[in-house]
C-alpha cells in the first residue's frame, strides 16, 4: 500500500481518535461510555497503523505523528504511571538519549565551530609575540601558569566551588541555548567567543611548554562541561532550523514538537553540567595525580558517548525521538483524570495496552 492511499484510507479514524483524546484529557466525564469504548477500538487500530507505518512506509513525518497520537490516547485511556519508578527510568533511558540522537548533527556542527575556532586561536596565540602581549603581559603570564590557574581549582571549599562552577556553566549553556532560540546567528557568536578564550589559554601555556599542565587541569572536567554546551547550543540552533525546515508539517506544529524535545535536551545538559561540576570542584583540584583526575573525566565523557549512542540509536529504533509525552511512560506530569478510562469499559472491550 502506498502513502497516499494509507492516509486517505486512515486518516478520518486519527482525526477521530484526537478529538477524542482531546476531550478525554479535560475528564473522563466528557465522554459517555458508547464513546470510550470508540475511543478505545480506534486506539488499537492506529496503534496498528503505527505499526504498519514503522515496517513499510518508513515516512519520518508520519511515524512521529502517529507515535504521539498514540501516546496520548494510551495515557488516556490506561491512565499513566508517570510519577512511577518506571516513568522515572523510561524518561532517562529511552526519552532522553533518544532526543539526543535525534539533535547528533547539529551537536557535531555545534563542537567543530568550537573546536575549530579554538585550535585557530590557540596556534595564532602560541606563536605570534604581538598576539601574546595583547592578551596578557609576562608577568601575569608566568603568574598564571606558576600557580594562579591551579589555584582556582582550590579557591573554595570542594562543596562550595562545584556549586559556583555549576551555576556559572549552567549561566555559559543558557546564554548558548537563548541565542539559538532568537535567531541562531548568536549562537554562532557564542560558540566562536568561547572557543577563542578557551584558544587563548591554549596559546598562553603552550608558549611556555605547559600544554600538558593545561589540559591536566581542564580535561577532567572539561570533556564533559564543553559537550554539554554544544548540546545547549544545538538546542538553541533546532528551534529556528524547524521555522526553516518544517519538513511535511506546518511550522507551527514543528515548532511545537521540537520544543517539546529541547524540553528533554536542557534536562539533559543540567544533569551534565552537574556531573561536570562535581568533578572539578572534587576532583580538578583535589586528586594530585594528572592521569587519574584525566581518566576520570575520560571516563565520564565515554560513558556520555556511550548512553547517547547506545541508549539512543535504540530508542531511536522504536520510532521515539525524544519529545515529552511521546509515549505513555515518557513526561512526568500526572493527568487530571482520577481513574482511567478503561475502568469505565466493559470487560470484553478492556484489553490490555498496545505496545508502542
Amino acid at each position: 500500500m502506498d502513502l497516499d492511499r494509507f492516509l486517505a484510507e486512515n486518516q478520518a479514524s486519527w482525526q477521530r481518535l484526537a478529538e477524542l483524546v482531546k476531550r478525554a484529557r479535560r475528564g473522563v466525564h466528557r465522554l459517555s461510555v458508547a464513546e470510550a469504548d470508540e475511543m478505545l477500538g480506534l486506539y488499537q487500530s492506529v496503534s496498528g497503523n503505527l505499526s504498519y507505518a514503522r515496517t513499510y512506509l518508513r515516512h519520518a513525518g508520519l511515524v512521529l505523528h502517529l507515535s504521539d497520537l498514540v501516546g496520548r490516547a494510551s495515557a488516556a485511556i490506561y491512565g499513566t504511571r508517570s510519577r512511577s519508578l518506571r516513568g522515572f527510568l523510561r524518561f532517562f533511558t529511552m526519552s532522553m538519549p533518544a532526543a539526543l540522537w535525534h539533535i547528533r548533527r547539529t551537536i557535531a556542527v555545534c563542537a567543530l565551530v568550537f573546536i575549530g575556532v579554538a585550535g585557530a586561536s590557540g596556534i595564532w596565540v602560541a606563536n605570534d609575540r604581538d598576539a601574546q602581549n595583547t592578551v596578557i603581559d609576562d608577568e601575569a603570564k608566568q603568574a598564571l601558569v606558576d600557580s594562579e590557574f591551579a589555584d582556582y581549582y582550590t579557591s573554595e571549599g570542594a562543596a562550595a566551588f562545584a556549586g559556583h562552577v555549576f551555576l556559572n556553566n549552567v549561566l555559559v549553556s543558557f546564554y548558548a541555548f537563548a541565542a539559538g532560540a532568537v535567531g541562531g546567528f548568536l549562537t554562532f557568536l557564542v560558540l566562536v567567543n568561547e572557543g577563542l578564550r578557551f584558544g587563548t589559554y591554549i596559546g598562553v601555556f603552550a608558549s611556555v611548554g605547559q600544554l600538558g599542565k593545561f589540559f591536566g587541569l581542564v580535561l577532567p572536567h572539561g570533556l564533559l562541561e564543553l559537550s554539554a554546551v554544544w548540546v545547549a547550543a544545538a538546542a538553541g540552533l533546532r528551534l529556528p532550523w524547524t521555522l526553516v525546515d518544517p519538513g511535511d508539517r506546518t511550522r507551527g506544529a514543528a515548532l511545537v514538537e521540537e520544543g517539546r524535545r529541547v524540553i528533554v535536551v536542557v534536562t539533559a545538559v543540567v544533569f551534565a553540567l552537574g556531573i561536570a561540576g562535581a568533578i572539578e570542584g572534587f576532583i580538578t583540584g583535589h586528586v594530585g595525580v594528572t592521569v587519574v583526575r584525566v581518566g576520570i573525566g575520560a571516563v565520564a565523557e565515554a560513558a556520555a558517548i556511550a548512553y547517547v549512542v547506545v541508549w539512543g540509536r535504540r530508542a531511536a529504533s522504536r520510532g521515539l525521538t525524544g519529545m515529552v509525552g511521546e509515549t505513555d511512560d515518557l513526561g512526568w506530569i500526572r493527568r487530571e483524570s482520577a481513574a482511567p478510562i478503561v475502568d469505565r469499559l466493559p470487560a470484553a472491550r478492556a484489553a490490555r495496552p498496545v505496545a508502542i
